[in-house]
Order: structure tokens, then sequence, then C-alpha cells
């Protein structure tokens, strides 16, 4: 798979996108990590290298131009390999459709996705619907950018690209899996079974998977009412 990300600050890319999970499996070839300068493509190559622009009609801060985005997003399918699929685009945008376990893992299977960095007051509209195939948003909050965003959607899809977790069954019981029946993950434990007068259930102790696997039903159940009990509308009963 690859991922190609368009954005501002390649430099806030170098820590995160390098190590554990999503730079071993960048180091296995698992996934192609491209990470693009939006402003290669601005137009004064010989200036400033300026990709935004106030607003039309005034207000504050600066808009992404169309131009280097749409020149950015080409430059990267023009660069895919005959037999490669054209680039999935995202912009990760705060008003785009909430990020969830089921979009990561759909993205997860295509074989390339492109996701643009907005900055500022936002991207021209012109690029969205030129170039853009969604929107994508990690919360009902902003920020400065989609650099951080884009770390956290690059961090999703590459955890489930088979493979990359060593064990793929490890994936499916994360919260909101569609193994998981949407539910939360319970509580888990490792050693000492004793630890400052706080021990570990007796069910976890039985060595009975059967059992087991009941208690960690009952205690995702219990722990998805206490938290989030907007996941069990479809759910007739808690346990």
């Amino acid at each position: 798979m690859k991922i190609s990300i368009i954005t501002l600050f390649p430099e806030m890319f170098e820590g995160p996108l390098g190590t554990s999970i999503v730079g071993r499996a960048v180091e296995s070839n698992q996934v192609d990590i491209n990470i693009v300068q939006l402003r290669d493509f601005a137009p004064d190559q010989d200036g400033r290298r300026t990709v935004d622009e106030p607003p039309f009609g005034g207000g504050a801060g600066m808009v992404l131009q169309a131009g280097p985005l749409v020149s950015a997003v080409d430059s990267v399918a023009e660069n895919s390999k005959p037999e490669e699929a054209q680039p999935h685009v995202v912009l990760m945008s705060a008003q785009g459709a909430p990020l969830t376990h089921r979009r990561a893992q759909e993205l997860s299977e295509m074989d390339s996705v492109t996701l643009v960095c907005g900055h500022y007051e936002g991207v021209d509209e012109r690029f969205i619907e030129l170039r853009v195939d969604e929107e994508i948003s990690i919360g009902d909050f902003v920020m400065t950018g989609g650099e951080i965003p884009a770390m956290a959607v690059t961090d999703a899809i590459v955890r489930l690209i088979p493979g990359v977790l060593g064990d793929d069954a490890s994936s499916k019981h994360d919260s909101f899996a569609p193994g998981s029946d949407s539910l939360l993950e319970g509580p888990v434990y490792t050693r000492p079974a004793k630890f400052m007068g706080l021990g570990v259930p007796k069910e976890l102790l039985t060595g009975d998977h059967a059992k087991i696997e009941a208690w960690r039903r009952k205690q995702a159940l219990r722990r998805t009412e206490e938290r989030r009990p907007d996941l069990l509308t479809d759910w007739p009963e808690t346990e």
C-alpha cells in the first residue's frame, strides 16, 4: 500500500511515522509513505513559494490556493506505476466525516491513499470539488493544521494492513472493531497477580477459555454501557 501526505511541514512526520509499528511497516516494505512538500508546487519557485492568499470577500486568515494543491495531488497520481490504482484523495478537515474503525479498515484495503493537510483558514473550495474524494475529521474540534490528524489516520490505516501487527487476530478485538461487535475492549491485566493490594479477576486465572471469553464479553458490555452507551443502540439489552 502507498500513502502520500501533502503538507507544508514535512519535518513533523519524521518521528511519528519513523518509529514503532508504522516505522517497522515502512522498513519491511509493507507500506510506502511518501511525504510531499506543498510549496514545491508554488508558482513562484524563485521567491517565498507562496501557496496561500487572503479569501475573496475579506475575512481573517489565509486560504490555501487551489492551483498548488491540484498540482501536488496530480503529481502523486502521475508518479504512480501503470498497474497501480489512482490514489484515493482525502482532505483532513474539521468539517469532514468522523473517522471510524470501519472507515480505517476500508482505507487500509486500498492500493493508494493521498492525505491532504489543510492549514490556515482552509482550502479553496474548487480544489475540493475538483480533486477530493472525501473529507475526514478526527473529532469535533479545530487544530492548527491537518498534520496531526493525518498522522492519526496513517497510524489507524497501517496497523490494519495484514501482517503489520504480526498477529492479525489482535486487531479484531480492538474497541470498535467489527469482530468486537463494536464494543469497547474490556480491562486487561498482566503480572504480577497482586499489585499494591489489587488482584486480578479470578475468572482470568482459571485457564477455562470459555469462562474467560464470557467474562471478557460481560466486561466489554459493562464498559461500553458506562462510557459509550451510544454504541449500544442496536443491542436489545446489556448483560
